[in-house]
């Protein structure tokens, strides 16, 4: 363990991520870890880490970060334009950064989230059976909170590579977003209007974080009879939550309970287009089985898996 990055700036909102923290929701602790986690994995990849290994989830505008020790870094997800000491840094495959250098992130160009891994993880406390940070718990990652100047960031144990990596294609992230969902759980109170909902265009509005995205756009209506609320039940994300207003939320991954009622719920291939959007770009959701999005599911996994034989050295 060896310290690796002193803060100069903290950026947005910067934070330590890991993959989640799992089996505790039912205290009220959320999942939390990376909402992008394809951009997450390859990050880890990149660099030779295991894939639960803590790396840094950079929103909307990067920090600037003095480095400390010699070390292998992967910047994957959302194009920041990363510099070192003037230099530009290329994303989705690995870089030797050296004691001295000044690695500078500006204001994400397409996509939302970054996510920077360096050999070895940063180390920070296990919490849960997890290094992720939960902002409004306090919980995990440097002190339970985002980033901020004059912090020092500790590498865990890790070995150079003897060749850089990358990942041959970029992903890209487009401002207008297709979403595959499936109605329900309560999709019997949306009857009327589940035609607007599959329909309509909306627009991600600036009351969007890692707790929930809230759309703009077309109101959803209960119909007649339906209850405002409903007795408050466990969520996941992805859940749709339409609250007394109409405006649809996605919910996120912290979030434990919710006590309005979800018209559909994002299938987890599409959950990451959710990480990568902001405030502005353009929403529609497409309607999906639950045989579909099982299926969905499988042609995910099994790319998700394939991904580390198609990362070449170079």
């Amino acid at each position: 363990m060896r310290p690796v990055f002193r803060v100069k700036t903290p950026g947005a909102h910067t934070t330590i991520q890991d993959r989640g923290r799992f089996a505790y929701q039912h205290m009220g602790v959320p999942v939390s870890g990376a909402l992008d986690p394809f951009a997450f994995r390859v990050a880890n990849m990149l660099v030779g880490n295991p894939l639960d290994a803590a790396a840094l989830e950079i929103t909307f505008a990067g920090p600037q970060l003095e480095v400390l020790s010699q070390a292998d870094i992967g910047i994957t997800g959302a194009d920041m334009r990363a510099w070192a000491n003037g230099n530009p840094i290329h994303c989705w495959q690995s870089v030797r950064i050296q004691p001295g250098s000044i690695l500078i992130f500006g204001q994400a160009r397409e996509g939302c989230r970054t996510y920077l891994a360096v050999n070895g993880g940063f180390h920070v406390p296990t919490i849960m059976g997890s290094r992720s940070t939960y902002s409004a718990g306090r919980l995990g990652g440097l002190e339970g909170r985002p980033l901020k100047a004059g912090d020092i960031l500790m590498m865990g144990a890790g070995e150079l590579l003897r060749k850089p990596r990358r990942l041959p294609w970029r992903p890209r992230y487009p401002d207008a977003i297709t979403l595959r969902a499936v109605p329900g759980p309560q999709d019997d109170y949306f009857v009327t209007d589940m035609g607007i909902f599959f329909s309509s265009d909306y627009t991600v509005s600036s009351l969007a974080n890692r707790m929930g995205y809230r759309l703009e756009g077309p109101s959803i209506q209960r119909d007649p009879g339906c209850p405002e609320s409903i007795v408050s039940e466990p969520s996941i994300t992805g859940n749709i939550q339409i609250p007394p207003d109409g405006k649809p939320i996605i919910l996120l991954v912290e979030q434990t309970i919710g006590g309005y009622a979800k018209i559909a719920t994002v299938i987890t291939p599409d959950l990451f287009k959710i990480a990568q959007a902001k405030p502005g770009d353009n929403i529609r959701f497409w309607r999906v089985s639950l045989e579909e999005a099982h299926h969905a599911y499988r042609r995910w996994s099994a790319f998700v898996e394939d991904i580390e034989g198609a990362i070449q050295d170079f």
